[in-house]
């Protein structure tokens, strides 16, 4: 346990002495947010979807812990060449708490990105519609980060190259965000793209972020609760049995 506390704690304090990361990852979502949201606001108006901006952001909030849970795999090459992880690799400790404790870091450090794009929402207009889910909210937003950052560690694990995990995790995340309903309702879509979308576990997070902040959900929270907790679950396996195939 002590070894899954210290590498949890070296991801947070690494992520605060970034000020340049923590600033320059909320460019994308800030965008997304002023364009997507005031700009389409009154088209999705007159469609009679309401207010844009409050069914985007749950989105963006998810957009921007995704790609900081699934980057956090970019370090495990980087150290595991010239970093801390190359002696923690040949130390006498189990590999699955060095894992652990990088994936809660990783985590704790998209969850913390999330929670900045929501207050900065809430100054540009975003309005929660119950406050006392949030602590749900929270809840969701750690299942989805730590589900992604999982997810980054299982491909990190067989990779050696840092341009070579760019360009693959690119590949895969961004058809996982936009096939999320992120930007759009689930509801009326083509069948083909339904599956796609229902298949997608990004969806269900986005789902319960968006339940939770504006009372609107399309699966339920329990079955986003679930979907991701069996996700959750496999990446854990996969991504155990592949951290610890590592060549130290």
């Amino acid at each position: 346990m002590e070894t899954i506390y210290i590498l949890w704690l070296r991801q947070i304090k690494k992520y605060w002495r970034s000020k340049a990361r923590i600033v320059g990852s909320l460019g994308q979502p800030l965008l997304f947010m002023i364009a997507f949201g005031f700009g389409f606001g009154e088209i999705y108006k007159k469609a009679g979807g309401g207010n844009y901006l409050e069914f985007l952001v749950p989105g963006v909030i998810a957009m921007s812990i995704l790609f900081t849970a699934v980057f956090s795999g970019l370090e495990i090459i980087w150290d595991r060449q010239f970093g801390f992880l190359k002696e923690m690799l040949v130390a006498p400790v189990s590999r699955l708490q060095i894992m652990v404790g990088r994936c809660l870091g990783g985590a704790t450090v998209a969850v913390i990105q999330g929670l900045i794009v929501l207050i900065i929402s809430l100054a540009i207009g975003f309005r929660v519609t119950n406050w006392w889910l949030v602590i749900v909210t929270l809840v969701f937003m750690f299942m989805i980060a730590f589900l992604f950052t999982l997810f980054g560690t299982a491909i990190a694990s067989v990779l050696k190259d840092v341009q070579g995990f760019q360009l693959i995790v690119n590949f895969l995340i961004m058809p996982l965000f936009f096939l999320s309903g992120a930007f759009f309702p689930l509801t009326g879509l083509p069948r083909a793209l339904s599956i796609t979308v229902q298949a997608n576990p990004l969806s269900y997070g986005v789902d319960a972020l968006r339940g939770t902040l504006i009372g609107l959900t399309q699966f339920g929270l329990m079955t986003d609760f679930l979907v991701l907790l069996g996700v959750i679950i496999l990446l854990l396996t996969a991504a155990s049995y592949l951290f610890s195939r590592i060549e130290a």
